[in-house]
């Protein structure tokens, strides 16, 4: 089958470029495809706009089966999704701050960040249309330079204008943000330490991800423990970020034997019975972006909040020290 002629460049909603890598000799394109990190669509989804010409090799386009060889450009181009809404609505937010340029919130956990498939309303853009507007970027994510889980609560910055858009997706794109977390994980951490790994797609399942990866982007974490809990055993880690992969601190607890509780996803694993308790009751991963600062993109002055775990989180606390007092630290 000939693929048929892409859609015109106007409706062209992202276009994706790969130079084709040594140890990649021989992979089909689909499945090369697939393993990005960046594209968020499924195989099926892929081998589709493979077939309708959105993917090219050295410019010209091919079949799914397309064997691939090393020096090749493969370049993806993707259409939008169908239209959704963006409309305003009064679902309630914490806003710490705003200007006429930013405004940073304290994301509840629970909270759909932008509109998509299956979430057209009820999200922090719909909540952001409703009290100030902001603006650049996607028109379904208007303002919207970075992202937490939905079940992730904490800080984020969203954009009032087009340039100040700009200038924040180039500080999270040149890792200048300052990002800490804190997560509440299952198991013995040491004091301190750095989690340097790479971090790509779970083979069998690209909807979650792994540092246990032949290739992918590189991810750093650095991490210190808090608070030690004899129960489980189970700590509170303050985890910051020097890179901001997708899922990055609940796959590096996890992958390292350190399960943040709470998370469905990728923190399942045996516990004593008081730990599972706690585990079972959150709504969620117990995990909190507790610390953001950034440049301030019309004055330039390095911005700094900070902001205290949500409820779910604070009670599993509560619950903890309650099962038994933790060790010195």
């Amino acid at each position: 089958m000939t693929p048929e002629s892409p859609l015109p460049a106007e409706r062209v909603l992202d276009v994706w470029r790969w130079v084709v890598e040594e140890d990649e000799r021989g992979a089909r394109l689909d499945v090369f495809l697939a393993r990005q990190e960046d594209v968020e669509l499924t195989r099926s989804q892929l081998k589709r706009l493979v077939d309708c010409g959105f993917a090219r090799v050295d410019g010209e386009a091919v079949r799914p089966a397309k064997a691939l060889k090393p020096g090749q450009i493969v370049e993806l181009r993707v259409p939008p999704p169908e239209p959704l809404s963006a409309e305003p609505e009064p679902i309630p937010i914490k806003i710490l701050y705003e200007d006429n340029d930013i405004v940073v919130v304290d994301k509840p956990q629970g909270l759909v960040v932008h509109p998509a498939p299956g979430h057209a309303r009820g999200t922090l853009v719909n909540a952001l249309l409703h009290w100030c507007s902001p603006r650049g970027g996607d028109p379904l994510r208007p303002g919207i330079v970075h992202r937490l889980d939905k079940d992730t609560s904490g800080l984020m910055v969203v954009a009032k204008t087009e340039k100040a858009h700009a200038h924040l997706a180039v500080q999270f794109h040149e890792h200048s943000v300052d990002r800490r977390y804190r997560a509440l994980v299952a198991g013995t951490p040491q004091d301190r330490g750095e989690w340097r790994t790479l971090h790509g797609r779970r083979e069998g399942d690209r909807r979650l991800f792994s540092s246990r990866v032949r290739r992918g982007k590189t991810a750093v974490s650095a991490f210190e423990t808090v608070e030690r809990f004899s129960c489980g055993p189970a700590a509170i880690l303050r985890v910051t970020l020097s890179t901001g992969r997708t899922h990055q601190v609940r796959v590096h607890c996890a992958d390292h034997g350190l399960p943040v509780l709470g998370d469905r996803a990728y923190g399942q694993r045996r516990f004593d019975a008081s730990l599972r308790a706690v585990h079972d009751a959150l709504p969620g991963q117990a995990l909190h972006a507790e610390l953001l600062g950034f440049d301030h993109p019309g004055s330039g002055r390095r911005l700094r909040f900070e902001s205290d775990p949500n409820a779910a989180f604070s009670a599993a606390l509560d619950a903890l020290r309650r099962l038994g007092d933790p060790p010195g630290n």
